[in-house]
C-alpha cells in the first residue's frame, strides 16, 4: 500500500472543502487511487455540514491523465466488491455522483480516459482555456470502463456522445463547453478565483435545500447503478487483448505516460 496521499483535503470550512489530486509526473490513476478515493467518498458522505467540494490538480498540465496502463492488473482484479456489489472503481464513480454535497471540478490541463470519467462523475465542471478532455480507449482497442457511455448522452446528446467515445479524439476546452462536456471555460488566470467564489456561494446556502434539489436533478439525469458495473466489465473484457498490443506498444515507444511525449497530443497519436 502506497504511503503517498494522492488526495490532499483542505477543509476551508465545515461546509466547503478543496481537494487537490497529485500522483506522479502526469497524475495517473492507479490502484492506490481507487482505494484512497473510496475512503475520501466515505468521508464526504459522512461530513454533516459539507455542502460544496472542489476537486483540483497540483499539476497545471494534467488534471488526471488517465488510468496507469502499467498498473498491476491482478491487484485490480482481486479487489473485493464494494457493499453495492460493484467493483470499487465503478462504485467510487457511482457514489461520487450521488454524494449529498455538490462536487465541482476545477479543470486545468488534460483529463482523458479515467480522468475524464472522474470529472464526469462530479456535478459541475469548470475549465481553464488549456483544458483537454477525451475518451481515447477505443483507439487502443478497449471499451471505456468508467461509464462515460452512461453519463455523456445525458450531457451532450447521443450523437455527440458517440463522437467523443468512438472518435477517441481530444476535445479542447472551448469545444468541450460548446458540447456540454464542461459547464463553461474561464479566461486565463480566472479559473481558481471563479470556482472558489462559486463554491463559497453554494456552501453559504442551506444544506437541506441544496441536497434535496440535487437529488431531484440526479433522479432525472444520472445513469443507473447497473450501468457502471456493465461498463467496467466491458473494459475488463476488451483491454489487454493481444490483437491490440501493437497499438499500446507504439504509444509507449512515443512517450506514453511521460510528460513530454504523446500525452501532450494523445488524441492525434492514437489514430496514427
Amino acid at each position: 500500500m502506497s504511503t503517498h496521499e494522492q488526495f490532499a483535503v483542505e477543509e476551508v470550512s465545515p461546509s466547503y472543502w478543496r481537494v487537490t489530486f497529485s500522483n506522479g509526473e502526469i497524475n495517473l490513476i492507479d490502484p492506490d487511487t481507487i482505494e484512497q478515493l473510496a475512503e475520501l467518498v466515505t468521508r464526504i458522505e459522512q461530513a454533516p455540514e459539507l455542502t460544496a467540494v472542489v476537486f483540483r490538480s497540483a499539476n497545471p498540465d494534467f488534471f488526471m491523465a488517465h488510468w496507469d496502463m502499467l498498473a498491476d492488473r491482478s491487484r485490480v482484479a482481486a479487489m473485493r466488491p464494494a457493499p453495492s456489489g460493484l467493483h470499487p472503481f465503478a462504485d467510487n464513480l457511482y457514489r461520487l455522483g450521488k454524494v449529498p454535497a455538490v462536487t465541482i471540478t476545477e479543470l486545468n490541463g488534460r483529463a482523458r480516459g479515467a480522468g475524464s470519467e472522474f470529472a464526469l462523475a462530479t456535478d459541475i465542471r469548470f475549465a481553464g482555456p488549456g483544458a483537454v478532455l477525451g475518451q481515447f480507449e477505443v483507439g487502443v482497442g478497449s471499451v471505456p470502463g468508467g461509464n462515460p457511455s452512461g453519463r455523456l448522452p445525458h450531457l451532450v446528446g447521443r450523437g455527440r456522445a458517440l463522437e467523443i467515445l468512438l472518435g477517441a479524439d481530444d476535445f479542447p476546452a472551448d469545444l468541450a463547453a460548446a458540447y456540454g462536456y464542461v459547464n463553461r471555460v474561464l479566461p486565463d488566470g480566472e479559473l481558481e478565483r471563479f470556482v472558489d467564489g462559486f463554491a463559497r456561494r453554494i456552501a453559504g446556502f442551506d444544506k437541506t435545500a441544496i441536497t434535496r434539489t440535487k437529488a431531484l436533478v440526479d433522479a432525472e439525469s444520472l445513469p443507473a447503478e447497473e450501468s457502471y458495473g456493465a461498463s467496467l466489465q466491458a473494459f475488463f473484457h476488451t483491454s489487454g487483448r493481444p490483437e491490440n498490443a501493437h497499438r499500446v506498444r507504439s504509444l509507449f515507444e512515443r512517450g506514453l505516460q511521460r510528460p513530454d511525449g504523446v500525452e501532450l497530443d494523445l488524441g492525434r497519436h492514437v489514430a496514427e
